[in-house]
């Protein structure tokens, strides 16, 4: 298992043994701080479905930028605005453009200035400790929002290592590590080249020394890679969850049509959530409150 695939490692968790159950009428709130519009194909009718069988009673869109889909064939700026327009107070959005090319900056301030209330998902072949990346940092200062940003050992955001530089040089911009080497790295042995690590982890790993040494980073919990780092390690993930209860955000990131299959990885993840926070404080606070928090959304 040294570079398993997203796909089959989102196909592999079908047989995963972790219970699941469809939301209760006057759930407690949840925010979902990661979904796509047309990922992989799927219509805005079944997103909307999708999120409310999840039992997301708020969700942020995270569009793509004018090139590359986000390797999910995922629509841009103007889908996710339109959305939170027909939804407002379901529904947010986020701003995002490539980071290197001369319309990053016009692009992003333009829908920030119609409501976004962050930037991202920043999923481009571009170094994590570059002029690039200073250029979404040093918008996301002048707006005040939080950045998201994936990380992927020699495709996104290179060089997970060279981050703490980034995040030290903007004190007072949030941002938010999410996919496969942000969360490989929460175990101090981490083997870069591994996307879906199993086993044991040993705590100590970039991840969690990030989130232990500034107060400006954040754990997106979304996708496949999320949800590895809660079941692969359930004992480690429990020291985890209690450790970083602050700054730790519930994403679904999946691109499921029908909530409450087995496959459905918003679902899973939710459940591990609540499996395994050491109590219904730690719960709330991933779930919901960390995000309510952070983005001012009540």
């Amino acid at each position: 298992m040294t570079h398993l695939s997203r796909r089959h490692f989102v196909a592999s968790l079908a047989a995963a043994p972790l219970a699941f159950a469809a939301p209760e009428a006057n759930a407690e709130p949840i925010i979902d701080i990661h979904q796509h519009t047309h990922y992989s194909g799927r219509s805005d009718e079944e997103l909307i479905r999708h999120q409310r069988e999840m039992g997301a009673t708020t969700t942020i869109l995270l569009p793509a930028g004018s090139k590359y889909g986000l390797a999910a064939d995922a629509y841009g700026n103007d889908s996710v605005v339109a959305i939170a327009k027909q939804l407002p107070k379901q529904y947010y959005f986020f701003a995002n453009e490539l980071p290197d090319i001369p319309e990053a900056k016009p692009v992003i301030e333009k829908y920030l200035k119609m409501g976004a209330i962050g930037i991202g998902e920043q999923k481009f072949p571009v170094d994590i400790d570059s002029k690039s990346i200073d250029l979404i940092a040093k918008i996301a200062e002048e707006y005040r929002v939080p950045v998201l940003l994936h990380f992927e050992f020699k495709k996104y955001n290179l060089g997970i290592e060279n981050y703490h530089k980034i995040i030290a040089r903007y004190p007072k911009v949030n941002f938010i590590g999410h996919a496969q080497t942000w969360w490989a790295n929460i175990d101090k042995n981490c083997e870069q080249e591994k996307l879906y690590p199993p086993g044991k982890v040993t705590p100590g790993g970039i991840t969690d020394r990030l989130l232990s040494d500034y107060p400006n980073v954040w754990g997106d919990m979304s996708a496949g890679s999320g949800l590895n780092s809660l079941t692969r390690d359930e004992d480690q993930a429990r020291g985890f969850l209690e450790r970083h209860q602050d700054r730790l955000l519930f994403g679904s990131d999946c691109n499921d049509r029908q909530a409450g299959s087995p496959t459905c990885l918003g679902v899973k993840i939710i459940a591990a959530i609540r499996k395994l926070a050491p109590n219904k404080r730690v719960e709330r606070k991933i779930l919901y409150e960390n995000s309510s928090r952070l983005f001012k959304i009540t």
